[in-house]
């Protein structure tokens, strides 16, 4: 076989090796998805667990402790949401009052400005009893679905925690004896690493739910405190989530207060909070943890969009980092890692 019939074979094996492996993990998000984030809630517990085991707890016990005290934050973040959820629905027709006066207001510039006409806007079954059967059963169905992944997911949590010394020998018993040194450097390298970023993105979003509830409860924005847990959740996703939690922002704040000073207070208030983010949080409270590439960080971002959705885009930044510490280590990869790194000495 020529050399150019050889690039051909094998790229084309290359490419559609990939698609299909592309296509599979798509597929697998149901249980990949799920297990993914259990392994990466893991690794932000284990330095916990292990500090609860130098004390003397049984390392069985020391997995339900931490896996209990995640669900008892998860359960408490629900509770926080819903109490605000209730409230704002119970002033809904005043924010319904409000809304739609401004929508109008705006489908009107949109007529008067663009070549969209009024008949071109259909509402079609949205606003029609068409399949409402069907979307009931529909939303009762994805209800259990989302419950029963809860739940999976502390369970996985919590054997990941109490087996994690078996899986570690495993991945170390896959490789010769002369790997098993640098295997056992990759997972500690692994494990610090999302460790350190996860940390350190909880407690950011820690320090933007404050600063945003101050900011918009002294300006009198309503629900501000539904949208300042929203908000600080939202930046767990890169540069992306800033601008969704900012939009949520001004659509659950201002339009439903319609007050030019829920505006103010909401573009300063996460004007002071991005500026504080970028240039005292993240620094030292996160750092340079993964040391990715920005553009990098926004394409994998995208990427994980496409395939997983908000569940992709939440994990994808862990999981660059854990396959850049893994290409950084194996040589033929190397020119992958110098790619997807911000560091130029490489």
């Amino acid at each position: 076989m020529t050399l150019g019939k050889k690039i051909i074979v094998n790229g084309t094996a290359i490419i559609v090796g990939l698609y299909f492996l592309v296509l599979g993990i798509i597929e697998a998000k149901p249980f990949l998805g799920t297990f993914v984030i259990a392994v990466i809630l893991a690794l932000l517990m284990m330095p916990i667990s292990k500090k609860l085991e130098k004390r003397g707890l049984k390392r069985i016990y020391a997995s339900i402790v931490n896996t209990l005290l995640l669900f008892l934050l998860s359960l408490g973040f629900a509770a926080l949401i819903s109490i605000q959820l209730s409230t704002f629905l119970k002033d809904w027709d005043n924010v319904k009052q409000q809304i739609v006066p401004k929508i109008e207001k705006l489908e009107g510039l949109v007529y008067s400005n663009t070549p969209i006409e009024k008949e071109d806007v259909k509402l079609g079954d949205a606003v029609s009893n068409k399949g409402v059967g069907k979307k009931a059963l529909s939303f009762i169905n994805s209800f259990y679905s989302f419950i029963g992944n809860y739940l999976l997911t502390f369970i996985y949590i919590f054997f990941l925690l109490n087996y994690r010394s078996r899986f570690r020998k495993f991945f170390i018993k896959l490789f010769p004896d002369n790997k098993k040194q640098k295997i056992t450097t990759v997972l500690s390298e692994i494990a610090s690493i999302t460790q350190g970023y996860l940390f350190g993105k909880f407690l950011l979003m820690v320090f933007l739910f404050i600063i945003y509830a101050i900011g918009m409860g002294a300006t009198g924005v309503s629900n501000f405190i539904v949208i300042s847990a929203l908000a600080a959740l939202l930046s767990i996703i890169p540069y992306i989530g800033n601008i969704i939690g900012f939009v949520l922002a001004i659509g659950l704040g201002y339009v439903t207060n319609g007050d030019t000073v829920a505006l103010i207070g909401i573009v300063a208030t996460f004007s002071i909070a991005q500026f504080v983010e970028s240039y005292v949080l993240q620094p030292y409270v996160v750092g340079d943890k993964v040391n990715l590439n920005p553009l990098m960080i926004i394409l994998i971002v995208v990427v994980g969009n496409l395939m997983w959705g908000v569940i992709g885009m939440i994990i994808s930044v862990p999981v660059l980092a854990i396959a850049n510490v893994i290409f950084k280590h194996v040589q033929p990869l190397k020119p992958f890692s110098f790619l997807l790194s911000n560091d130029d000495s490489k």
